[in-house]
């Protein structure tokens, strides 16, 4: 494709009104149809095996039709970003913007949760599972971290709970400090991961803007703040996990933008949070790939530098007191499969687990995605001329980008369910593909977001 006749496509794929909306429905339905299927097929193999170990495939979660203390706050939310949001994204200025989609993130996350009730909001970190329960064990950190990957395989003497086993110390740590500081339990837990987590919209609109994507950005902002996935960041540390790694990505950003006020130490303050997040989740080191895209976006690798010296320091710090990630991550991997995964078939799902994407990222998402990976190509062209030079094209790559990620770890057999979950930190950075979807309809796809995490919450008993 010539250029004139790439920017036509780019007009027709992101500017056009009239262009795309019979793909754009077709996919909506297509990525429906996806879940259903996932649904139909996962309950016939959970009933005649039991093999799947969820009860309402392919979420982990079962069916318990009810409603709570969040449902009227969410549902009134939930309209007032439809109706008024897109609007007031375009209308604010942008500092008061990015504050807003933080604090309308946290009240829509928080809602959520509280449709089941307390319950909903504290328990799950309670769990004899989760990482509280596992505080008191780090009386003495330095031995802690010694001797962790010593308990990480089932039948070792007191071998960590799933979550704690499942994941780098730094998990673990956070909670520890937390409690440390007067802030332990389930409640406070549970406060610290909505609060945390519902900054990550706040990060990807930094993110956006700073790689010369405000329009962009702009339009992002309602999907952000509705971002079905809210249902688990409520109530899961994955939740913290995303806007970690959020962060990271929008300081790289920012270190990368051309007007960078201190670049080398916002670069370093970068890298630090990435290498953090590698010490959150094993899985987060496919953080790589978008990291990457944010430099293409940016075409500059000033920031790399420091950002690995950043990183690394992590890595030293942990290495020094006596834990090593590639040790961990082979006993975990081991770990992996003394438990359900040994059972859980491959087959199934390497497949259902983008139904689970579609039900964390939403619908709108999933259209989007598909202007995505048809303006690729293109863009993929573009970058030796100079790079695209347009918000549509750092939409593109960015989002391009979390997709591949989120291949590369389903494909790996060591995402098989939970992956609405697991999968959060990716999944918030295809929520801009929302924002290449014709302007005159983004409040039928708001409207689309909203009753997915309304549905979820409503019909279903999550176990996060």
């Amino acid at each position: 494709m010539n250029p004139s006749g790439y920017q036509n496509h780019v007009r027709e794929a992101v500017g056009d009104e009239r262009v795309g909306r019979r793909p754009d429905a077709i996919t909506a339905v297509g990525a429906v149809f996806l879940v259903g299927v996932a649904a139909v097929v996962g309950t016939s193999i959970e009933r005649a095996d039991g093999s799947l170990h969820v009860d309402w495939p392919p979420l982990y979660a079962s069916w318990l039709p009810h409603a709570g203390p969040g449902t009227v706050p969410a549902l009134a939310l939930a309209a007032v970003v439809v109706l008024n949001g897109p609007h007031t994204a375009r209308a604010l200025p942008w500092r008061r913007l990015v504050a807003a989609g933080w604090a309308a993130s946290v009240s829509w996350t928080l809602s959520l949760a509280l449709v089941d009730g307390w319950r909903g909001f504290a328990d799950p970190l309670e769990s004899p599972y989760e990482y509280p329960a596992s505080v008191d064990r780090f009386g003495d950190v330095g031995a802690a971290l010694r001797g962790f990957t010593g308990h990480i395989l089932v039948g070792q003497p007191d071998n960590w709970p799933t979550h704690v086993a499942g994941h780098p110390p730094g998990a673990v740590l956070t909670f520890v400090a937390l409690d440390r500081v007067g802030l332990g339990g389930g409640a406070w837990a549970g406060i610290w991961c909505v609060v945390v987590g519902g900054s990550a919209a706040a990060a990807v609109l930094v993110a956006l803007r700073a790689l010369g994507a405000e329009r962009a950005a702009r339009s992002s902002a309602p999907f952000l703040v509705l971002f079905p996935g809210a249902v688990w960041v409520g109530a899961s540390a994955d939740g913290y996990f995303a806007a970690v790694a959020a962060w990271g990505l929008a300081l790289l950003a920012v270190a990368a933008a051309p007007d960078a006020r201190a670049p080398r130490a916002t670069a370093l303050a970068a890298g630090l949070l990435l290498g953090w997040a590698v010490y959150l989740s094993y899985g987060l080191v496919l953080l790589a790939i978008p990291a990457v895209a944010v430099l293409v976006c940016a075409r500059t690798a000033r920031p790399l530098v420091p950002a690995v010296v950043g990183a690394l320091s992590v890595a030293a710090a942990f290495t020094a007191a006596g834990f090593w990630w590639w040790e961990g991550y082979r006993l975990v991997v081991e770990r992996y499969y003394q438990g359900v995964a040994a059972v859980r078939p491959y087959g199934y799902w390497v497949w259902a687990n983008l139904a689970n994407a579609v039900l964390a990222a939403g619908i709108a998402s999933a259209a989007g995605l598909r202007r995505v990976l048809s303006l690729l190509p293109g863009e993929a062209r573009a970058l030796p001329r100079g790079g695209t030079g347009s918000g549509a094209g750092t939409v593109v790559l960015l989002v391009a980008a979390a997709f591949c990620a989120l291949a590369v770890a389903d494909l790996s057999g060591m995402s098989k369910g939970e992956t609405e979950r697991i999968w959060l930190p990716f999944l918030v950075w295809l929520v801009p593909a929302a924002a290449l979807l014709p302007h005159r309809d983004h409040r039928v796809w708001l409207a689309l977001q909203a009753a997915t995490a309304l549905l979820v919450n409503h019909l279903l008993r999550t176990g996060w």
